[in-house]
């Protein structure tokens, strides 16, 4: 007969006598008992597919030491504890499971049994403790002596509703009003059946008819472009890695205009969430399409005429609407590490001019990868006095015990080529420096420029490393450019001669 239990009943037991008169007629072994519940609820009902069960045996002429259950009936798998936490896969919106359980009780027939059939069942050899890791039991491993198994098995029916995803974006993807073709994007995505229920997540950039589909644990994306075209199809790096790139490339983007991407989780059961997207409801952001092959980093705190004294000597020297700006400052991406290195990989070479108070987690971060990808970079630096010189050496080829520092340099100072390439134009200051660094360059991996004729500052102020890729001067150049006004002229060189740039 079936038995369906429910709720867990205790038991009390009264001993009338301590003792019994023994009978010359003594009864078999009785077969254990079993009941099976839910928990917490005490009926029966839809359930989510991750839930637990508890079961428990009573023998009244033995011990219960363990149970065997199973979910179709023919597989059976034997446990010594009393519950369980169950993950049950949906393959539809809904479905139904019958969870069978027998307790096992101690009458054992002292002997390890490769077989155990009982109630017309085989459950499989009886369990051990494989010693030695072979895989078949041996003589002198521990086992569990099956007794008599509860031919009547507890069972309930669980019928399993499927729990549809949840997806939202993660509180680092907040986008800039404007960037490059580069962008990075986060989200979360859960579900109660269980996280691993998640099989897709759909990725579409202004035309949710156009999404591709990603594996369903990704949760961080950048995407770039993959071909160079008004309408570019995107490499969608996973995790912003570029050895990890999804199969299909991503269509829709926009170039000079407005964008929003959107993302949807799918679970096993085809369950969708709505479609989220970003920047939000009624919000767009506008992507630039690089103008030529140099990129301007604005890395100043503060304007006091950086920018337009840039503008002037690049439209001077050709590079008229041939070049961008990138106000790392105002525009900061999500992810900006992976983001900021994949959008100057849109560029051969970058200008990077900066106050005293650098971005130089971002500079050592992506620095040195941008170089090995074949670009250029020309840095004008300044630097607090307590700078780490170790995280400056991840960039720039500098000895960092060996460094000389002046909080300021008044009156009007020069600095001059030194003799390794006096092709560099002398440069003289237009006021006072402040917060002004100079160093020894590594003399395997760099060759010094420039240096202060007077001794002002130890070392040397410009250097460039030994295949031109990088050229460095710790002076703001907008208060180098007094006497001949060579600002120009060294900004032509480097770009022109060193890096073999054409506007």
């Amino acid at each position: 007969m079936k038995k369906t239990f429910c709720l867990l009943i205790l038991f009390s037991v009264s001993f009338i006598s301590c003792y019994e008169e023994i009978t010359d007629n003594p009864i078999g072994n009785k077969s254990p008992e079993t009941g099976v519940f839910l928990y917490p609820d005490s009926t029966v009902s839809s359930q989510p597919s991750r839930l637990k069960i508890s079961w428990w045996g009573d023998d009244t002429d033995g011990l219960v030491i363990g149970f065997y259950y199973t979910w179709d009936g023919i597989n059976w798998q034997f446990t010594s504890s009393n519950d369980s936490l169950f993950a049950l896969q949906i393959g539809a919106a809904d479905t139904s499971y019958i969870f069978r359980v027998s307790a096992v009780d101690d009458g054992g027939n002292g002997q390890y049994d490769n077989q155990v059939i009982q109630n017309q069942i085989n459950y499989g050899p009886e369990p051990f403790t494989d010693s030695n890791g072979n895989g078949v039991y041996d003589i002198g491993e521990n086992f569990i002596d099956i007794g008599l198994i509860d031919p009547t098995p507890a069972e309930i029916k669980l019928p399993i509703k499927n729990s549809a995803p949840q997806i939202f974006w993660s509180e680092l993807s907040t986008l800039p009003d404007t960037s490059f073709s580069v962008m990075s994007f986060g989200w979360e995505a859960t579900d109660l059946d269980g996280d691993e229920t998640i099989v897709n997540i759909n990725v579409a950039l202004n035309d949710t008819n156009n999404a591709i589909r990603l594996g369903g644990g990704v949760r961080r994306i950048t995407i770039r472009p993959f071909t160079n075209s008004s309408n570019p199809l995107m490499e969608v790096l996973i995790d912003g890695n570029p050895s990890n790139i999804a199969p299909e490339k991503l269509s829709g983007l926009i170039l000079n205009g407005e964008n929003k991407i959107y993302v949807q989780a799918v679970d096993i059961s085809g369950a969708k969430t709505p479609f989220i997207s970003l920047p939000g409801e009624d919000k767009s952001w506008y992507v630039r399409n690089p103008k030529g092959n140099l990129l301007v980093i604005d890395d100043y705190q503060s304007s006091d005429g950086t920018d337009a004294f840039y503008n002037a000597i690049l439209d001077s020297i050709g590079y008229a609407g041939k070049y961008d700006v990138y106000d790392i400052r105002n525009q900061i991406p999500p992810y900006i590490n992976v983001t900021f290195l994949e959008t100057i990989k849109l560029f051969d070479a970058i200008l990077w001019y900066t106050d005293s108070n650098p971005s130089l987690d971002i500079a050592a971060v992506s620095s040195q990868k941008f170089i090995d990808a074949g670009g250029k970079i020309f840095y004008s630096m300044q630097f607090q006095q307590s700078v780490d010189l170790t995280l400056l050496q991840s960039f720039l080829p500098i000895n960092p015990d060996s460094s000389d520092y002046r909080s300021s340099v008044l009156g009007t100072v020069s600095i001059t080529a030194a003799n390794t390439d006096p092709s560099y134009p002398d440069l003289t200051t237009t006021g006072g420096l402040f917060r002004v660094r100079s160093f020894y360059p590594n003399q395997i991996g760099a060759e010094p420029v420039y240096y202060f004729s007077n001794n002002e500052l130890k070392g040397y102020i410009g250097f460039t490393d030994s295949q031109k890729n990088m050229f460095f001067i710790g002076v703001p150049l907008h208060r180098m450019n007094n006497g001949d006004a060579n600002v120009k002229e060294l900004i032509e060189k480097v770009l022109f001669q060193d890096f073999g740039l054409t506007p």
